[in-house]
This record gives C-alpha cells, sequence and structure tokens, in this order.
C-alpha cells in the first residue's frame, strides 16, 4: 500500500474520532450548561473550551463564554482550524485520496454525513437546533464506523484505520481526564460535593460512558471508581486499556501482513510495561496527571512511528 493512501486511513478515522469526541463534550457542556445561572454556565462554557483544546484561538475572538458563542466557534467557526467542520472536512479529503482502498459503503457514509452537517452548519446554530446537530454528528460517526466494519476488507488499509480511530479515542479520554483534575474544578473545596459529583457527570458523559458505568456501579457516582473505569476497564470501549490493546493488535495485524515488526511495535511493547497489571491505587500513588501525560507522549511517539515505518506522507 502507498504510504499517502495508509497515511490517508489513518488520518480520515482520527479526524472522525475527533470530531465525534467534540461532540460528545460539547453536548455534556450543553446539558450542564442549561442547568447553571449565568456566572457559572459561563465556567462551564470555559472548560468545554478548554477540554477541547481551544482555548488560545477562542480568545483570540472573543472576550466572553457564552453558549451561543461557543457552540458556533466549535461546531462550524471558519477561523477555527479545530471546528467540528473542518475535521469533516478533513475526514472527506482524506476518503477521497483514500478512495481505491475504501468500500463504496463507507464512502457513501463518509459522503452523505458530511453533506447533512455541511447544509445544517451552513448558518449560525441556534439553541434550538445545537442539540439536533450535536446528534447528526454523533450518529454519522456511528454510521461510518458501521459501514467500515461491514464492508472493508480486513486487510493492511483497515488496520491502518482502526489504528488511527483508537489512538485517537484514547489520547481523547485521557485529555478530558486532565483537564477534569486539574481545571473543571474551580477549588479543591468542591472535592466530594454535589458540584463535583456534576463534573464527574460531565467527564462519563463526554466520552458516552455514563450508562454503562452506573449499570457497572448501582448508580453510585464516585471519582476514584470513575478513574478507574476510564483508565482500566477493558469492556469500556472508550478505556485507555481497551484504546492501547486495540492499538496493539492492529499494529501486530500490519505486522504480520509486512512479514516484520517495526519500531511502532517495539513501542508498544515498551508501553505494555506501563500499563500491564496497573491498578488504580497504583496510578494515584504515581499521581494521576504524570500518568495520563505519560500515557499521551506514549501515544504520540506510537503515532509518529507508525508514519516513520509505513512512510506516510504527512
Amino acid at each position: 500500500m502507498l504510504g499517502r493512501t495508509a497515511n490517508g486511513l489513518f488520518w480520515m478515522f482520527r479526524y472522525l474520532e475527533r470530531a465525534e469526541n467534540t461532540a460528545r463534550l460539547l453536548d455534556a457542556g450543553l446539558r450542564m450548561a442549561l442547568t447553571r445561572d449565568l456566572a457559572t454556565s459561563e465556567e462551564e462554557w470555559r472548560s468545554v473550551i478548554q477540554t477541547a483544546g481551544q482555548k488560545t484561538a477562542y480568545e483570540k475572538k472573543f472576550d466572553t463564554y457564552t453558549g451561543s458563542q461557543t457552540w458556533n466557534f466549535i461546531l462550524r467557526d471558519k477561523e477555527n482550524p479545530a471546528s467540528v467542520m473542518q475535521m469533516l472536512d478533513s475526514v472527506r479529503t482524506n476518503a477521497r485520496l483514500s478512495r481505491n482502498a475504501i468500500s463504496s459503503e463507507l464512502w457513501e457514509a463518509i459522503n452523505e454525513t458530511w453533506m447533512q452537517i455541511k447544509e445544517m452548519l451552513s448558518r449560525p446554530v441556534t439553541q434550538s437546533s445545537v442539540g439536533q446537530v450535536v446528534t447528526a454528528v454523533r450518529r454519522g460517526g456511528t454510521l461510518v464506523h458501521g459501514a467500515m466494519a461491514g464492508s472493508m476488507l480486513r486487510s493492511e488499509g483497515y488496520h491502518f484505520a482502526r489504528a488511527g480511530t483508537f489512538l485517537e479515542r484514547g489520547e481523547s479520554t485521557a485529555r478530558i481526564l486532565d483537564i477534569k483534575y486539574y481545571l473543571l474544578l474551580p477549588s479543591f473545596s468542591y472535592v466530594g460535593s454535589t458540584h463535583d459529583t456534576g463534573q464527574w457527570d460531565t467527564v462519563l458523559r463526554s466520552v458516552s460512558g455514563d450508562r454503562g458505568y452506573r449499570f457497572l456501579n448501582a448508580g453510585q457516582i464516585d471519582a476514584r471508581g470513575i478513574v478507574e473505569f476510564l483508565l482500566l476497564d477493558t469492556r469500556f470501549p472508550r478505556s485507555l486499556a481497551f484504546c492501547h490493546a486495540a492499538v496493539r493488535e492492529n499494529l501486530r495485524s500490519l505486522a504480520k501482513i509486512h512479514g516484520v515488526e517495526a519500531r511502532s511495535n517495539m513501542l508498544m511493547r515498551e508501553a505494555d510495561t506501563r500499563i500491564a497489571d496497573m491498578t488504580v491505587d497504583a496510578v494515584f500513588e504515581m499521581g494521576l496527571h504524570r500518568f495520563l501525560i505519560e500515557y499521551m507522549n506514549s501515544n504520540a511517539a506510537i503515532a509518529a512511528a507508525i508514519a516513520e515505518d509505513y512512510r506516510f506522507t504527512g
């Protein structure tokens, strides 16, 4: 497979995952902000922008945080290179570049999703329509993933796409957890309070883990339990452990197809030694922030190694 095709598949699904994750984050922020007074809702929107990694770009344009400003900036602002619309444009562009390596069903799912969201975002998004837009982005992502799972050969293109998906998914979960610990809580005095419980609920909603966590924990919101669930529970498809295992398996499949292990496989084994048999107590002893930073740094190194191993074009 040509490096530019592999690169297109890898980044197509990274951008798709990033768009979905941003939509989930926006949906969680919307739920929280609509139950708050004006001052508190501004803080909720500020935390959404910070968690999305768009604070610097946002504050170059706006001095205040309001719902309409925030969700339009995140979803459709042409001056925002990390908007959902820009991400979906990148998904479609990479799909076109990789057209010979994807099924017709996958291309149709991507193109239809792009056209639908482009139409919805062709005008400013109002409070009455923002929920519909977020739902459409999430549903489009589900449609694309379903088309890939049901129609693509389990060849190297499939494994590049899946590796990109789970590298991005793990990165998103780690970033959301790290931001929660350092930005969402305005004061340590809130720890264990109703405000704190609400923020942990937001974290779960941001990764679509609220129902799964409650099912496993009889509805109890507990910070330690949520951290363990999002880091180490291999049953949850957005946990760091699940994403790590999925990347490892897809890189292993690529090595088998090419008949040789690459540097990215070596880095995965090194990462295995850091996450294998890790417990939540060991994470807290080490420091959650340090653990998450090491995970994200490892992810970045593995992504760079994949590009080098398979001659990605950038």
